[in-house]
């Protein structure tokens, strides 16, 4: 199976190290930095960017990724209106980014913006609304009033793909960009499986009912910080209703059609998922069975 963008990470992560301060504050002496300006990360020559740490970095949140072999690699969150100026590249969005980055530049790219992100949005104690401080290089945050401890968190998400024979559906959500039809996409809620939140979604979206759900692949999504539950799930008919109000639009999409939009042979307006979308994976692995 061909890897799936931001999945992959070779990072030793050094989970059982980063609660020690000195330990980590000696990584970090010799650590190599991704920097962050807006959630974009620093590309250079079509590598992520990891410079030495710069004086004027001070004060700029900072976390642990990992080890790559021996090298302490960590990400920092530069702030400002003004782009900084760094020689050698530029500051890129992480979709485009994620097209041109290697594999793994690509899951240690995602792997930093998700964490940046978290700490940016979770600066103060949910409990009694004190400010909080990170630990443990960036995977804990401590409240100093309350006591409370708070971790990154990484929200599940199932995204589908009935199937019934040779055909499967494919929808068009009102948010999509202009043509693109794709799987059919939810959050996974309190005290549902991932089974019953494909059955609910496709039941809420296309009022479809399905049998057997079955599991193909995950995908790290950090958009802020999801977990993509790749599924196909088996159709009991083929009939459908869209929603209306999330999904705008829903076809059936034969094998044979499938492949040969993939291939680039059909060239109408209508477009499927791109390369990096876990969605575009689900649609093509099932194609090509």
């Amino acid at each position: 199976m061909t890897p799936i963008a931001f999945s992959g990470n070779p990072l030793d992560r050094a989970s059982y190290r980063r609660s020690d301060a000195a330990w980590l504050a000696a990584q970090a002496a010799g650590g190599l930095y991704l920097p962050f300006w807006q959630n974009r990360p620093f590309v250079a020559d079509d590598r992520a960017g990891f410079l030495p740490w710069r004086a004027d970095w001070e004060g700029a949140a900072c976390v642990f990724l990992g080890l790559d072999g021996a090298q302490p690699l960590f990400a920092v969150e530069l702030p400002g209106d003004a782009e900084p100026v760094l020689d050698g590249g530029t500051f890129q969005e992480m979709r485009p980014a994620a097209f041109v980055l290697p594999a793994r530049d690509t899951a240690i790219a995602g792997q930093a913006k998700a964490l940046l992100d978290w700490h940016r949005r979770h600066g103060f104690c949910p409990n009694c609304g004190h400010a909080t401080a990170m630990r443990d290089g960036g995977y804990r945050r401590v409240c100093p009033n309350c006591g409370a401890e708070h971790f990154p968190r990484t929200d599940p998400v199932v995204i589908m793909l009935p199937v019934l024979g040779d055909e499967c559906l494919i929808g068009r959500n009102l948010r999509f960009p202009p043509q693109l039809f794709s799987a059919f996409a939810g959050f996974v809620e309190p005290g549902e499986s991932m089974e019953e939140a494909v059955a609910r979604e496709l039941r809420e979206e296309v009022n479809m009912e399905v049998g057997a759900v079955t599991y193909h692949a995950t995908q790290p999504w950090p958009f802020p910080s999801s977990i993509m539950l790749g599924c196909y799930a088996r159709a009991l008919s083929r009939d459908f209703a869209i929603d209306g109000h999330e999904i705008e639009a829903a076809r059936w999409l034969s094998k044979d059609e499938a492949r040969a939009r993939l291939a680039g042979t059909i060239t109408d307006e209508m477009k499927l998922p791109v390369t990096i979308a876990i969605a575009h994976h689900l649609i093509r692995d099932w194609a090509m069975r």
